[in-house]
């Protein structure tokens, strides 16, 4: 971790001794987190969070641009336990603390190709919530505010034609240590765009790596129309010679959103169908055990500061449910508040209320 952030500041003075622009940007959380346990759990526990997410954005003429961030984050109680359980963190008398390199790349840019190089976001797929696509960053519709995590790799993007775009890139193993470039991904897809409708495709293969002595082969597509509703179709399957072809490696998504009464009401339904070795499964780089689920959201626009998001995670396998409120309320521009109720139980159990209050301060 020092070493991280040892590189980031060698970068940043590197960066300042030549001709560049330099602007900074950032986000600053404030958030008090309290719950209401159930069964085994205590009856009442709770947590403080300072979060700060850093950025930089240096321009070297017009031909190339280094970003940056890095996360502060200082915490207590539950926030500090969750810390602990993760083996990271720095830890205090009254609290623990945690810096952490989240973002350190590069962009090279030409008249039609661009060369992105370093720790960077490396996005696939247009699904809104599951994401089978975006294998290398899996999202999880219970951390909606999540900042997606970067990968060490490079990418190339050609643009040979207006609308059109084709990436190949490579990313580093997800075990750090693996020296020997073991478990690697290389891979390619294509992006065309019309008035109504985007599609993607994408390939790549995971090199030979621990049981995987052929490798991993991961191919998908993704899918958006704007028609008389907005229709995402996302999809990804992983294939490996030891498990051959069978509907585990498949994890699958369909989702529609339509907005009501002039945009004030928007509504969005997602289905996923999760393997048991897709990319959304827990164990294979996602964060789901069963085979089904549905998200269900509404969102309601009170006025130009004031909104509510209403949503449902449900699961047909052992007939689980997640609630979720949260009320979002602009203070002042850069400043917005946040309160947030999370419910999960099942038929048989009832897993206690997770209620969070976030001031979020932009600069």
């Amino acid at each position: 971790m020092k070493k991280s952030i040892t590189l980031f500041i060698i970068i940043f003075i590197m960066i300042s001794g030549v001709s560049a622009q330099i602007t900074f940007s950032g986000i600053l959380d404030s958030t008090v987190s309290m719950n209401i346990g159930a069964e085994d759990s205590p009856a009442f526990s709770c947590g403080i969070e300072e979060f700060a997410n850093i950025r930089f954005q240096a321009r070297i003429q017009d031909k190339a641009t280094v970003f940056g961030a890095v996360n502060l984050i200082a915490a207590s109680g539950n926030n500090a336990l969750a810390m602990a359980g993760m083996g990271i963190g720095f830890f205090n008398e009254n609290f623990a603390s945690v810096i952490e390199l989240e973002r350190l790349y590069f962009r090279l840019r030409g008249e039609h190709v661009d060369i992105d190089g370093g720790l960077f976001r490396l996005p696939f797929g247009y699904g809104q919530v599951w994401g089978p696509s975006d294998f290398l960053n899996p999202k999880n519709p219970l951390k909606p505010d999540a900042r997606p995590r970067a990968i060490l790799g490079t990418a190339l993007i050609w643009y040979p034609a207006d609308e059109l775009k084709l990436l190949a890139f490579y990313s580093a193993p997800r075990d750090p240590f693996s020296n020997e470039g073991e478990g690697s991904f290389i891979g390619f897809s294509l992006d065309k765009h019309w008035v109504l409708a985007s599609i993607q495709g994408l390939y790549s293969f995971e090199t030979p790596y621990d049981n995987f002595k052929l490798g991993v082969h991961r191919i998908g597509f993704s899918l958006k129309a704007d028609i008389i509703v907005g229709l995402v179709i996302d999809a990804l399957y992983t294939y490996n010679h030891e498990a051959g072809f069978t509907a585990d490696g498949l994890s699958f998504s369909i989702g529609f959103d339509s907005s009501f009464f002039d945009g004030d009401m928007i509504f969005l339904i997602e289905y996923l169908y999760n393997g048991k070795t897709s990319s959304t499964a827990e164990g294979f780089g996602g964060n789901f055990s069963n085979n089904h689920y549905l998200y269900t959201g509404l969102t309601w626009i009170f006025n130009s500061f004031t909104n509510m998001n209403i949503a449902l995670i449900s699961s047909f396998d052992d007939i689980s449910f997640t609630p979720i409120v949260s009320l979002n309320h602009d203070l002042f521009q850069g400043a917005a508040l946040t309160v947030s109720v999370q419910v999960p139980f099942d038929l048989d159990t009832f897993y206690g209320v997770n209620l969070s209050t976030k001031l979020r301060l932009r600069f």
